[in-house]
């Protein structure tokens, strides 16, 4: 009997998949059998490295800014078919950046706008596969984040964007669904991961007393992606262990 989490002859694209959860996740893919391909920032595959939390073994770099959407739309895809797109990317802006027009508007372009660009570039073929997008948000989307009113604007969005597509996509055969990740180390939660007192205090607020893992949120994901959650629509999963309780 085939798993229903074997991958093997699919394609996934994990946009923001270079480092991070979303690293986590295209290595998930690919070692579930999917042929995965991840955009990234940086220029070639050989400028990340794993001081980046970057494993990209065995996965097809392309290098793609989706803070312009004229550059997603205008990128050339070496692949025909697509199952599985994930959005995984994202970006936050310190020290009161996100108050400021510039600072706001860079922020909910990477956070949010780009999933839309994203998903409607890749509508047909996801429409043809009878395919699956997943959105990676945040417990942000459910919480006042202080300091970071983008990034909490754009998480709730990305929500709410997920239960809008999904209602409007089923009838094409996508399944739009999210994951919202609790505190993960990644570059992005440097500012709290790497001072011992924020941590210490952050970790006293979650049940389970200790940080997610990329592999964590990549668990979800595979689910929400594979025939498990194939009468699954518009949900976007908390997976924090227990903070938003």
């Amino acid at each position: 009997m085939t798993s229903p989490l074997d991958f093997s002859g699919k394609t996934v694209l994990v946009v923001g998949g270079s480092s991070g959860i979303g690293n986590g996740i295209a290595q998930a893919f690919r070692q579930y059998g999917g042929q995965v391909h991840v955009w990234g920032t940086r220029a070639s595959a050989s400028d990340y490295s794993a001081d980046d939390g970057s494993d990209l073994t065995g996965l097809s770099y392309a290098q793609v800014d989706v803070g312009d959407m004229a550059a997603i739309s205008a990128w050339n895809s070496p692949f025909e078919t697509l199952d599985v797109l994930v959005l995984s990317q994202g970006t936050v802006l310190y020290r009161r950046a996100e108050f400021e027009d510039e600072g706001f508007d860079k922020v909910l372009d990477v956070n949010l706008n780009s999933l839309m660009a994203c998903a409607r570039k890749f509508h047909a073929m996801l429409a043809a596969a009878k395919g699956s997008v997943i959105t990676i948000s945040s417990t942000a989307a459910y919480h006042a984040t202080r300091g970071n009113p983008a990034y909490n604007a754009s998480k709730a969005g990305a929500v709410a964007l997920t239960r809008t597509l999904g209602q409007a996509w089923a009838g094409d055969g996508i399944r739009v669904n999210g994951v919202a990740p609790g505190l993960v180390a990644t570059k992005l939660t440097k500012v709290t991961t790497d001072n011992p007192e924020r941590l210490a205090a952050s970790l006293k607020t979650i049940p389970m007393g200790r940080l997610g893992e990329p592999s964590e949120m990549a668990g979800a994901t595979l689910f929400l992606a594979s025939p498990l959650a194939s009468y699954i629509c518009g949900q976007t999963i908390i997976v924090d262990g227990g903070l938003t309780l």
